[in-house]
């Protein structure tokens, strides 16, 4: 009998090893599929062994989890990434994928850096360009940019929408619209644009706007954002605009304290998604939801309605 309780349990664990192991590979690498899904079934059946894809994931396993740094499998279960969980802000479920707070960490890097990322996930870090990659495009996500200044002041910024194209494009910014937030919009700007090094100009200037202003980014010719340039006090620069700046909020010439990159899940609702009983589709929030009522749940029934709000007549004249 425990066996076979055993056997059961093994199989539920199967099938949801395979589901997030083809979500990430199937999309991308059609010629991988069957190699993962062997790998998966021999290495980790049998096992409780469980592949968050990003912080999402980890907030819907368990949504008691605190901020801190956790282990994610954007790239499939061989490749493991730490990250930092901001579980706190403005409902938490947000993957950092950059933060400046102390200059401990060097910014001004190589193309190789930026691509597979640097630093300490309990500290300042870059997750990389080829993580953000993969963890953008399987899901649609918001973007959120926390900022404060060195008079302990804090802005933000939020964006409906945010993914990078892959490395044969330049790692492509892809924005929504500026949603709101204190700190204004300065991104929007940089929309459209790939990512430039200082050894690797993909930006629209005449020169290399990375090697000017001592930074990695998505700069145009050149820039309205620049969090990944030098770190340093206020005033402690000489090098014109090579800080980091967030001009919407203090203009060219303020060098902020600290920055943050964070990105999040961003269908909150789903009304003409995949229509079936709760518990009965395999693919991760695909189906009816509206996540303010009943979560991640798949409804039953869900109807969108208008009427007019207005008193006047509108009769045609005879």
């Amino acid at each position: 009998m425990s066996d076979t309780v055993s056997k059961k349990s093994a199989g539920k664990h199967c099938r949801r090893c395979f589901r997030q192991c083809y979500s990430v590979y199937i999309y991308f690498q059609g010629t991988l599929f069957v190699a993962l899904l062997v790998l998966v079934t021999s290495a980790h059946c049998g096992s409780q062994f469980y592949l968050p894809i990003d912080c999402e994931d980890i907030y819907r396993h368990d949504n008691t989890s605190s901020s801190g740094v956790y282990t994610i499998y954007p790239g499939g279960p061989t490749t493991p990434l730490r990250v930092y969980c901001d579980m706190d802000t403005d409902g938490g479920r947000w993957t950092v994928f950059q933060r400046r707070m102390d200059g401990t960490e060097n910014f001004y890097r190589p193309w190789k850096h930026y691509k597979n990322g640097f630093g300490n996930v309990a500290g300042e870090y870059w997750l990389g360009l080829e993580n953000l990659f993969l963890l953008t495009a399987r899901k649609k996500n918001e973007l959120r940019v926390d900022m404060e200044d060195w008079d302990k002041g804090q802005a933000y910024a939020h964006y409906s929408s945010f993914s990078i194209d892959p490395e044969a494009v330049g790692y492509k910014l892809n924005l929504g619209s500026f949603t709101g937030g204190t700190a204004g919009d300065s991104l929007t700007a940089h929309n459209s644009m790939k990512f430039t090094t200082f050894d690797k100009d993909q930006d629209i200037w005449g020169k290399n706007c990375a090697h000017s202003y001592l930074g990695g980014f998505w700069y145009s010719n050149c820039h309205y954002v620049n969090l990944n340039g030098m770190y340093a006090p206020h005033g402690a620069i000489a090098f014109e605009n090579s800080h980091v700046i967030w001009y919407a909020w203090k203009g060219w010439n303020y060098s902020l304290k600290t920055v943050g990159f964070w990105y999040s899940n961003c269908h909150y609702v789903n009304l003409n998604g995949m229509y079936a009983p709760h518990g009965a589709i395999a693919f991760e929030n695909s189906h009816v939801i509206w996540q303010a009522w009943k979560g991640s749940n798949s409804l039953k029934t869900a109807a969108m309605k208008i009427r007019s709000v207005s008193k006047c007549s509108c009769a045609l004249p005879d």
